[in-house]
């Protein structure tokens, strides 16, 4: 082993990297969107700065988490001889997948409407922070409530979570071949060299027109998701494949062994992104969701994923125009004319009916006086 080698890890570099992108484009278009919305002239500057902090706190919060989980995968295989967490480590990399993809679509449709309606939004969120949590309601509305006043400290939280724990597995999966002074700069280094990355997204999305912004972060976004969800039935796939051969298939390479042939669609004996870091498949896996060894659930899931997209984007649409859902009956018999606003809207129409409502009063109060006077 050269000196080089000693120093400086070059798969953990790649996948610190990989992982810190995934997070930092997500983290840095949050960021990016509060700033474009709550910041500036005549801005709610109280409620920017407490969103931000809850960007922040998730982020530190999941990052402490990521670094008690790695301590003590290294303590438990350095006393017990042993991986605990190979044996299942695809089960617990599927499942955060799927819980990001699932929060990242929920995030990106609600940024989309925020260029429409941007003063309502701060309305609706400056509300939500500020409105006391109900003890005597039920626990899914409670539920709701802590997750609309936290939601900018959710997102972020679970990504880094979900990322540092599939970090510390590939990390600990390399490191118990190479000395312990080959892992502190390459680690270092791949945060650092991720984090300045999210910093100029960040920067160039503070600085784009918003809706310009808001267009092109949602579609950065749900091509993570996609792929996010595309990667959660692939694991799962390959924990069952791993428990049929009785270890993890990808030691065994590109070759034949390391893939369940007969649920595969296409395998290529190169561009793995689970060998040695990698590479430049490493960061494609991370953002986009590629694979060299694709099978029919991690392909079909991918095209479903997108179709219940397009699907529900009409659908909202279709409810935003007609006031109700597809093949759902409209009201046509209500005593009120239909109002076709989004739900969102609500909490500040209800903020500036009461200025308009007293202005009513006293025009009615003046009436009664010019009569008089006339007679």
């Amino acid at each position: 082993m050269s000196t080089a080698e000693k120093v400086f890890a070059v798969p953990v570099f790649l996948v610190v990297f990989r992982e810190t992108i995934e997070t930092v484009i997500i983290v840095s278009v949050l960021l990016a969107f509060l700033k474009q919305t709550l910041d500036g002239p005549n801005r709610d500057v109280k409620v920017y700065k407490t969103l931000v902090k809850q960007v922040w706190w998730g982020v530190g919060l999941g990052f402490f988490i990521c670094l008690v989980i790695g301590a003590g995968v290294i303590a438990a295989f350095y006393t017990l001889g042993s991986n605990v967490w190979e044996s299942n480590e695809y089960n617990y990399e599927g499942a955060f997948a799927l819980v990001a993809s699932v929060i990242i679509s929920v995030v990106g449709a609600a940024l989309l409407r925020v260029g429409k309606m941007q003063e309502k939004w701060r309305v609706k969120l400056a509300k939500a922070l500020e409105a006391p949590l109900k003890t005597g309601s039920s626990r899914s509305a409670r539920m709701k409530r802590f997750a609309e006043r936290y939601a900018m400290f959710i997102l972020p939280f679970v990504t880094v979570l979900r990322e540092g724990v599939e970090a510390v597995v590939f990390v600990a999966g390399v490191s118990f071949s190479a000395p312990a002074t080959a892992f502190p700069l390459p680690v270092v280094l791949g945060l650092a060299v991720g984090s300045a990355i999210g910093y100029i997204l960040y920067k160039g999305g503070s600085s784009t027109k918003l809706q310009y912004f808001l267009i092109a972060s949602t579609c950065l976004l749900y091509l993570v998701a996609a792929g996010l969800f595309s990667r959660a039935v692939w694991y799962f796939e390959a924990q069952k494949w791993n428990n049929i051969v009785g270890g993890d298939a990808a030691e065994l390479g590109d070759g034949p062994g390391s893939y369940d042939i007969g649920k595969s669609v296409w395998h290529v004996n190169c561009c793995s992104p689970e060998l040695n870091g990698g590479g430049g498949w490493g960061i494609f896996n991370a953002i986009l969701g590629w694979t060299n060894s694709a099978t029919y659930g991690s392909v079909i899931s991918y095209n479903v994923y997108w179709i219940v997209i397009m699907f529900s984007f009409f659908a909202m649409r279709y409810r935003e125009v007609k006031g109700h859902w597809p093949l759902q009956k409209g009201k046509k018999d209500s005593a009120e004319p239909t109002n076709h606003q989004d739900p969102s809207e609500d909490i500040a129409d209800a903020h500036d009916a009461r200025p308009a409502a007293s202005v009513t009063d006293e025009t009615n109060l003046v009436v009664p006086a010019d009569t008089s006077s006339n007679k």
